[in-house]
């Protein structure tokens, strides 16, 4: 007699792991945006470009990934992933000319959504029981916070002693390392019978014919643009800022005496809180509305920036506003995976959440590529930050209409 559904499984641990190095690197690229582009001279605009085709590459590649790893095997996709990912910053390294190095990051952006989200967080959902599911895509979403707090944290230490050639070097190494994990990297099928007896093709179409699927897609946008934007432009902009630190408080009392060293740990506090709230909207999403939980975060995340940007700039509401941001991060991940599984089951879920953060990875590019650019023509974030206040709220709006209902005979608990 099979006891209780273990809510902690090895695929759930080998799952964390790797996203948790996988987007310890993504998260630090923002980190050499300066020193980039004091060794070239290059436009902010033109490193800004490349991280904006990594993040369209992730999200171009994502279903592909998936629907790679629903037909020929999760781990095949998995090392795939690794292996773009580590040549993509080898390659990085011997770019002397904004177009190579925006060439190479396409290998990158390849390489992430085979080791990310869509592939993960697909063989998680499969591997848990229905009544684990949401906290178990919740656990391995945090996992990317944690990611988030170490790898600019890492990026910045090793920068004061090797060269950024050297330090994507020893990212490449790590990303490799990943590997080893696989053995333990086995997920079960846990799909109905309804599930199994259709195609790719049938629950394709029906998606795009279900106006919820298609306001579930279009929402992902804004969540990719602000964060993709935070993560490239937001240790450049408070590096930049005028205001001193102040020895006498938060930052004095953490050590922090640079604009430089506070944009690190920014980063750092939006991943510490980012764990708390994807953990939070993982319980949350088993108890509410998914729908109505997204348009609250989005809802949120407007809020939080619009105070931000309306006040004066310092240490205090630096810290202040990465917190808040962070708590609100990626609590949109378990949400939007969980809400695509409930509707449409788990046998496609890597293809169909795919598809669906394709449009998050587009608001990334735009996101990320804006900043460089209207930072080149004016010398400031103000402008690319209203819209993505903006963005926010749409999606927030755009979320309300969703039909929360699973398309099956025998659907799982669905939430009131």
């Amino acid at each position: 007699m099979e006891g209780k559904p273990r809510l902690f499984t090895p695929v759930l641990a080998v799952g964390c792991l790797i996203v948790l190095v996988g987007f310890a690197i993504r998260a630090s690229f923002g980190v050499f945006q300066i020193p980039i582009q004091d060794e070239f001279g290059w436009a902010r605009s033109e490193f800004s470009l490349a991280i904006a085709i990594q993040n369209l590459a992730w999200g171009f590649g994502a279903p592909f990934f998936g629907a790679f790893a629903e037909k020929i095997g999760d781990r095949k996709a998995i090392i795939l992933g690794a292996f773009l990912y580590a040549l993509g910053l080898l390659l990085t390294t011997g770019a002397t000319s904004p177009l190579a190095i925006q060439f190479y990051e396409v290998l990158v952006g390849f390489g992430i959504a085979g080791t990310g989200f869509g592939v993960i967080l697909a063989v998680v959902g499969r591997a848990s029981a229905p009544e684990h599911r949401a906290m178990s895509l919740a656990i391995a979403t945090a996992a990317g916070s944690a990611g988030q707090i170490v790898g600019p944290a890492v990026a910045v230490f090793l920068l004061e002693s090797m060269s950024w050639q050297s330090v994507f070097m020893i990212f490449a190494a790590s990303i490799l390392a990943i590997l080893l994990l696989l053995p333990f990297m086995r997920a079960p099928e846990r799909a109905s019978k309804e599930e199994i007896e259709e195609s790719l093709g049938e629950i394709l179409r029906l998606a795009f014919k279900d106006p919820s699927y298609m306001m579930i897609f279009v929402g992902f946008f804004s969540c990719g643009y602000q964060l993709a934007f935070i993560t490239a432009h937001f240790p450049a902009l408070i590096t930049e800022m005028s205001a001193p630190i102040d020895p006498t408080g938060w930052c004095g009392d953490l050590g922090i005496e640079t604009t430089a060293a506070l944009g690190g740990l920014a980063i750092s506090v939006i991943g510490a809180a980012n764990i708390v709230g994807t953990l939070m909207a993982g319980w949350a999403g088993k108890r509410f509305g998914k729908k109505w939980l997204l348009s609250g975060i989005y809802a949120g995340r407007s809020i939080a920036a619009a105070w931000f940007i309306l006040t004066p700039i310092t240490a205090n509401t630096v810290l202040i506003f990465s917190f808040a941001m962070g708590f609100l991060w990626l609590a949109t991940v378990p949400l939007t995976s969980g809400l695509v599984a409930h509707i449409y089951g788990v046998r496609y879920m890597a293809t169909l959440y795919g598809i669906v953060f394709f449009s998050h990875q587009l608001g990334s590019f735009v996101g990320v590529y804006l900043g460089g650019v209207l930072y080149d023509m004016y010398g400031s974030y103000t402008t690319v930050w209203w819209i993505g206040i903006a963005v926010g709220v749409f999606s927030s709006l755009i979320h309300l209409p969703v039909k929360e209902e699973s398309r099956f005979a025998k659907p799982e608990p669905s939430p009131a």
